[in-house]
């Protein structure tokens, strides 16, 4: 095609002056010149009305041109050919140049416009921090928040419950409970995710504590008895099984070979999340953990609405003695620790109140069922030691005891105020002396122990196998709804 086509109101004439006064190059390019030059002749002819009612613009002229194109394509590659050499060395070939130059600032302001909304959709996203420090509820601008893994239950007498319209009536009152130990859940597993890729060999145990323990409190945007920490962090370590966390001055540092179950609980209105997985640097103690793991799985699996406690124990006990682990040249089944167990949680409560039950992680004879509408906290233990713990150590977990009288009859004056800061704070969720010592507490070891000795504050000392064994746990928190089982605390690691 010509560079530039421009026409006059006069019509036919002066679109033939246009063109005749363009250069071209060589014989060939003015052949195809007069080619085109009379088909545009006859369509200015048959349009020459509408020519007259509106001049076109440069852009029309070119649009025009691109019509051209499409109806006679071979004529196009000669046409192109002719442009190039107008482009070079002709004022149509300028004039064309100037067409395309006016085209560009225009493709680019719709471009910009486009980038900018999309930089500011974006923008709208948050994104979380390391370390997380952006509540969940800025994720989730409607407040739902979305389900653990749901299982179906496997129990024959269990299977209506699926597509039963009663059974889902009857889970909508409950909406509210499940959303807010969801929130509970997703706070849970960022929190971990983090730990996971942070801790390592050298750090303190006062430090890993303390970056899980600020981070659910920014998550979970902690207020209270409305939101905040379940219950200390446990980081028990080696033999140690449970209800470790360190006090002040304690400088316990991670080391390589050591195998550490990292326990901590987010709660919303009470709704505790209660979920804890082992960490492990040397390869070596791998089937432990996996040992472990399986057999948690099998106690989700196998749990249910009107299962017998005794049943899902020895599901577990047969998944973890299934294993064996190699350690330093000596081979040892991996043992549950027949004296831990899972157990129910209710409304502040770790372990379920007065109702409330144990999960054995051994066979037993304890014939209760389970019930619609439970929470569970599945856990697990496994050991290469005895396969029994007891208590040692110094102290660290405390809560108070939720049957002690509303007024108890207490002398120590300090005693009394300390229980007074305990019910303020803490109420009947765990707490440990860290917490005290965030709180504002100072000397309060003498006191604490009057209030443990009248049975007002119960302690937890850290329970631990024999010296040398490696310990590892898993745990998740389930919901036994009435048309299925939720996972609560599932995630992608565990």
């Amino acid at each position: 095609m010509v560079a530039e086509v421009k026409k006059k109101p006069d019509g036919e004439e002066g679109a033939d002056d246009d063109i005749g006064d363009t250069p071209l190059n060589g014989d060939s390019g003015n052949a195809a010149a007069k080619k085109k030059n009379k088909k545009k002749k006859a369509r200015n002819t048959a349009g020459a009305e509408a020519a007259e009612a509106s001049a076109p613009t440069p852009a029309d002229s070119k649009q025009s041109s691109n019509a051209d194109q499409k109806l006679d394509a071979p004529e196009n590659e000669d046409d192109d050919d002719d442009e190039e050499g107008d482009a070079n060395g002709g004022a149509g070939g300028e004039a064309a140049k100037k067409r395309r130059k006016k085209k560009k600032p225009k493709k680019k302001n719709v471009d910009g416009e486009n980038g900018a909304a999309s930089k500011e959709k974006n923008s709208a996203i948050p994104v979380q921090t390391e370390p997380p420090t952006i509540p969940v509820s800025k994720f989730v601008p409607d407040g739902v928040y979305k389900e653990g893994q749901c299982m179906e239950y496997s129990q024959d007498s269990n299977l209506f419950r699926i597509t039963s319209e009663e059974k889902r009536n009857l889970e909508r009152l409950y909406t509210h409970d499940y959303n807010d130990a969801r929130r509970g859940a997703e706070v849970h597993r960022q929190v971990r995710a983090y730990a996971q890729k942070i801790i390592k060999p050298g750090m303190t145990m006062i430090e890993i504590c303390e970056t899980i323990e600020n981070a659910t409190r920014n998550l979970i945007e902690a207020e209270g008895f409305k939101s905040g920490i379940g219950f200390p962090t446990g980081c028990s370590l080696n033999n140690v099984a449970a209800h470790y966390t360190p006090n002040a001055g304690d400088n316990t540092v991670l080391k390589y070979d050591d195998v550490m179950k990292i326990d901590f609980g987010v709660h919303v209105n009470g709704r505790i999340i209660d979920s804890a997985y082992t960490v492990a640097f040397n390869p070596k103690y791998q089937t432990l953990l996996d040992a472990v793991k399986d057999a948690t799985n099998t106690g989700v699996r196998e749990a249910g609405i009107d299962v017998r406690l005794c049943d899902v124990g020895e599901a577990i006990q047969e998944t973890m003695e299934s294993y064996e682990v190699a350690l330093d040249g000596k081979t040892y089944q991996v043992k549950p620790i027949r004296n831990l167990n899972g157990h129910t949680i209710a409304p502040y409560l770790i372990h379920g109140g007065n109702n409330g039950k144990s999960v054995p992680i051994v066979k037993n004879n304890d014939i209760t069922k389970m019930e619609e509408g439970e929470f569970y906290a599945i856990e697990t233990f496994g050991s290469t030691g005895k396969g029994y713990v007891i208590e040692d150590g110094e102290c660290s977990h405390y809560s108070k005891n939720y049957l002690a009288p509303e007024n108890p009859n207490i002398r120590l004056p300090k005693a009394k105020a300390l229980l007074g800061a305990i019910n303020k704070n803490f109420g009947t969720l765990p707490f440990c002396r860290r917490y005290l010592d965030r709180v504002g507490e100072s000397k309060y070891i003498l006191a604490l122990k009057s209030l443990v000795d009248a049975d007002v504050v119960t302690a937890y000392p850290p329970l631990v196998d024999v010296k040398g064994c490696f310990t590892a746990q898993f745990e998740h928190t389930i919901v036994l709804r009435p048309t299925c089982k939720e996972v609560l605390s599932r995630g992608d690691d565990y």
